[in-house]
Order: C-alpha cells, then sequence, then structure tokens
C-alpha cells in the first residue's frame, strides 16, 4: 500500500521486451534505497512493481502482460520521467489516501489552466470508471493523491498547488498527455458490496435501483 505522496521523480534508464513481458531499470534520483530489499515494493506513476535487482542507483523491475494491458509502461522509452513513491509502513503519516498501485486505467489530459500559483486540469476517464468519481473525493493521477474538484460525465477536474507541480511529473503535462488512474478503493469495495449477490454476474454495475435499495437514495 501507498500513501500518494511522491518522494521522488526518477527516470526510465532502460526497457527490455522479454518473451511478451517486459524488464524496467529504473533510476531513482536521490531516493533513498538503503531501506529496500529485493522483493520490495516500490510505486512507478502509481503502478506497484517489486524490485528484482538493486544495483545501486535504482532498481530493475519485471512489468507482467497484465500490468502492460492496462498501463503506460509499453509506451515508456529511456528518459521518461516517472514518479516514485516506496511502499508505507506502519508508522508512516497518511498525509494522502490508501493508494493500493493498481492501476484502473488510463486518462487523458484534455487542458491546462492557470489560476493563481496553482493550475487546473481536466482530465478525460473512461467511461467505466466516471461512476468512481465524486466531488471532493480522491483519486490517484500517476501515483499521486490528489482531491477532485468536480465531475461532469466522464470528465473531472483537479487543482495542482505550486509544491505538487515542482515534485512531481505533474508539471508538464500538457493537453493530450495520457496519465495512470486508480480510484478510491474504498469506492471500489462499496460498488462490490451494494450488488450483493449480483456481483456474481461478469457485467454487474451498480445502479440508482441498488443504491435505493441500500438505502442511500430516497
Amino acid at each position: 500500500m501507498f500513501t500518494g505522496i511522491i518522494e521522488a521523480v526518477g527516470r526510465v534508464a532502460a526497457s527490455q521486451m522479454r518473451q511478451g513481458d517486459l524488464r524496467l531499470r529504473i533510476e531513482t534520483c536521490g531516493l533513498d534505497l538503503s531501506d529496500v530489499a529485493v522483493g520490495d515494493s516500490i510505486a512507478v506513476n502509481g503502478v506497484c512493481l517489486t524490485a528484482v535487482e538493486l544495483p545501486g542507483d535504482g532498481f530493475w523491475a519485471d512489468v507482467s502482460a497484465e500490468t502492460l494491458s492496462r498501463s503506460l509502461f509499453g509506451d515508456y522509452e529511456p528518459g521518461t520521467r516517472v514518479n516514485l513513491e516506496k511502499s508505507l509502513l506502519p508508522t508512516t503519516r497518511l498525509g494522502g489516501h490508501m493508494v493500493s498501485g493498481h492501476v484502473d486505467g488510463v486518462g487523458e489530459v484534455l487542458d491546462r489552466r492557470e489560476e493563481a500559483r496553482s493550475v487546473r486540469f481536466h482530465i478525460r476517464i473512461p467511461d467505466a470508471l466516471a461512476r468512481f468519481m465524486a466531488e471532493k473525493g480522491s483519486v490517484s493521477i500517476d501515483g499521486t493523491s490528489l482531491t477532485i474538484n468536480g465531475v461532469e460525465g466522464a470528465v473531472f477536474d483537479v487543482n495542482i498547488v505550486p509544491h505538487t507541480l515542482n515534485h512531481t511529473v505533474i508539471g508538464g503535462y500538457r493537453p493530450a498527455t495520457r496519465v495512470h488512474l486508480e480510484v478510491d478503493v474504498i469506492a471500489r469495495y462499496l460498488e462490490r458490496l451494494l450488488l450483493g449477490a449480483d456481483a456474481a454476474r461478469t457485467t454487474a454495475k451498480l445502479t440508482l435501483n441498488d443504491l435505493r435499495r441500500a438505502g442511500f437514495v430516497r
């Protein structure tokens, strides 16, 4: 698990296809790895990866075919900047929200608007994820825990303060930038619980009638 508070910005140093999946070398660019061992988890742009080698200036990780199908790792080239966060400890301050490192989909930045010293981004999301977005709810974008300012259909917006712009890859976002998205894990499990027995159906989705039966809507 992670908090969504980015600890460093690293970069992709090497990308090697291996029999249908991928091995990545990440240079951590100042992230302290003294407490990281082979087998530990590190979030790379919000995706939980396992360190399989620790050469000193970073780590190697394997990316499965499943992760490749749900993420942008197949498009990353050497030099691509990435957000990094080590997995949380029991003593870690939970400054963001609970982030699992399991990406739900890919979104696209629609625009970038300066607002005083901050920047507002509007991001289009896959239709299937829209139901998990709520005003003032939480979302992870490339591993960064953010508050949703507003939602309209399959588009939500976030306001990014100068510190986050300067210490994450978000500062480099422009229209058409594609990003990893992870919805709030509580919302994901709440949907399954409210569906009850209907959750066994592969096409089951939470509806307004489901919410009425559960007492959330009158």
